[in-house]
């Protein structure tokens, strides 16, 4: 089962890539003002993904999951970098018209310090996964912060010198905005910030409860295809042998044969056990292991070891195969301590205990390297809570959505999504409340001036990385036939839009209620006297 799924992993890898960079050139040409800027960008992405695979050899060896999925994660997550890049050098021409390489270098600067806070809310959701005691985590976790380093160098090294290269040429592709101007959309999302609020409230607990209940799968066969060797296999045994499953007893050398018959005969009574193979089973308890050939015998005892067969009627990670291996567990340690009960089953419900304890681990520590990071970015006590709150409430969206359409998720999307989705869309929250920070404390706006400004100057930037991060992953999820891989991009697509509407009609609405609270727990805020400049605007209105 596994080597199929490698196989199709690796088999698909290259149309993955192809899909999100087809998919994500069209979103871009549709977002972006030049034919050619899109282009460019994909090249230095590529550039970034190809740096980042061929490092992984200094790792030894990386999961064919990781390596089906790094390069389309990467193009999703850094694409950000690029878009911002650009648009401070356009910002930066206007000031400097004459030197283009000075507009560049100050583009560089500010993107860099842009990017750079961008980028550590990324990584340190990618690091979080390298908590998980299941190893899968630790290497998707390890190859993706690598790419979003190697992704932000290239942003502001190799980039530049393409964009400058190339800055006639985009030029003379330059086309009419296809995207109409949105201020009066970006108008009336805060003018009605009350409707956003109540959607939020009534959305809140259904989110929060279908979050909690989505069934979990850990049959790692059952989202492949049908028609592949090791399900064609599976399903021969079951129509010619009538088996459904296999484990094994794995006995230390001393227990007397008294004892095995007895345990194998305890093991038969266990609900769903059709037969026990033993040596002792075969040949009797009083049959002389001296006359049992040595061809037969090896098959089942070495100078250590014995080994037991039990058939089961019930497939592997269902509740009814984990009571039967408890019942076993509990026969045979009965018998001896160091016996061990092992096989598929026991081997997918190990990993069902892991990933449970996981998932908890992997979410706590997210939350908090993130709620620290956006608290040292804007030196705040109150805008971490309201940021990573308006995500995960994204997130609980997201993750609601399998549980009220009745869908099963492989036990890895399960884990991984909300470290990912938070790392990387949150940059959508900070983007537009870094805005707003600065209007509030360098410009002196007013509450609705600030969060009006932030919210009509982000907003294009937070559509055309969502749609982007949409386009790269959805297509992985149309195409891939291992449903493992496909629910990871499926929730990643869907995460990455909720995410973004969430941001552009929610976090408005947050920012006007909270914005009292938000101008005395942040310190640029206390030091610049936001507090006492409203008080005295309001005095001066009276």
């Amino acid at each position: 089962v596994v080597t199929d799924i490698k196989n199709l992993a690796l088999q698909e890898m290259p149309i993955y890539v192809v899909i999100a960079a087809v998919l994500s050139l069209v979103v871009l040409i549709i977002t972006m003002d030049s034919f050619l800027t899109p282009f460019i960008f994909l090249a230095n992405i590529g550039m970034a993904i190809v740096f980042n695979l061929g490092s992984n050899i200094f790792l030894g060896e990386i999961s064919y999951i990781t390596q089906a999925l790094a390069a389309v994660l990467q193009l999703a997550v850094t694409m950000d970098y690029s878009i911002f890049l650009l648009e401070s050098y356009e910002a930066n021409k206007k000031r400097f018209p004459d030197d283009r390489k000075r507009a560049m270098a100050h583009a560089i600067s500010n993107t860099f310090k842009s990017v750079s806070s961008s980028s550590v809310t990324t990584i340190a959701g990618f690091v979080a996964l390298c908590f998980m005691t299941f190893k899968l985590g630790a290497n998707i976790g390890i190859v993706m912060s690598k790419g979003v380093v190697i992704g932000v160098i290239t942003c502001v090294t190799v980039l530049p010198a393409m964009i400058l290269t190339f800055d006639n040429a985009i030029g003379k592709t330059t086309h009419k905005a296809l995207i109409p101007p949105l201020t009066k959309v970006s108008d009336f999302i805060v003018k009605h910030y009350k409707i956003a609020i109540v959607v939020f409230l009534v959305l809140l607990g259904p989110a929060i409860y279908g979050n909690s209940n989505y069934k979990i799968y850990y049959n790692i066969d059952q989202g492949l295809p049908k028609n592949i060797p090791s399900a064609e296999a599976n399903d021969k045994l079951k129509e010619h042998f009538n088996m459904s499953n296999v484990h094994m007893v794995l006995l230390k050398d001393g227990l007397s044969a008294k004892d095995k018959n007895q345990m194998i005969k305890k093991i038969e009574k266990v609900d769903g056990v059709k037969w026990v193979i033993g040596l002792n089973s075969l040949v009797g308890p009083n049959f002389p292991e001296t006359m049992i050939p040595e061809d037969v015998k090896s098959m089942l005892k070495t100078d250590k070891y014995e080994l037991q067969f039990v058939c089961s009627d019930y497939s592997s990670a269902t509740d009814k195969v984990n009571a039967q291996l408890d019942d076993m567990q509990k026969i045979v340690k009965g018998y001896q301590k160091d016996a061990m009960v092992i096989g598929e089953a026991p081997l997918m419900k190990d990993l069902q205990d892991t990933t449970d304890i996981d998932l908890k681990t992997v979410n706590y520590i997210s939350i908090a390297a993130i709620f620290i990071i956006i608290l040292v970015t804007f030196k705040s006590i109150s805008i971490p809570i309201i940021l990573v709150s308006v995500i995960e409430f994204a997130i609980a969206c997201n993750m609601a959505v399998p549980y009220y359409t009745n869908t099963s998720l492989a036990f890895v999307a399960s884990i991984v999504i909300g470290t990912i989705q938070l790392g990387a869309t949150v940059d959508y929250a900070i983007l537009m409340t870094n805005r707003y920070h600065k209007e509030r404390t360098v410009n002196g706006c007013s509450k609705k001036d600030a969060i009006r400004i932030a919210h009509e100057t982000s907003m294009k930037s937070i559509l055309t990385s969502g749609f982007c991060f949409f386009a790269a992953t959805f297509g992985v999820t149309a195409y891939s036939a291992i449903d493992m891989i496909s629910a990871i991009c499926n929730l990643l697509s869907r995460g990455a839009i909720i995410s973004m509407i969430v941001v552009i009609c929610i976090l408005p609405a947050m920012l006007w209620i909270f914005d009292p609270i938000i101008i005395r727990s942040s310190w640029d805020m206390i030091k610049a006297g936001v507090a006492k400049n409203d008080a005295q605007k309001k005095l001066e209105a009276k």
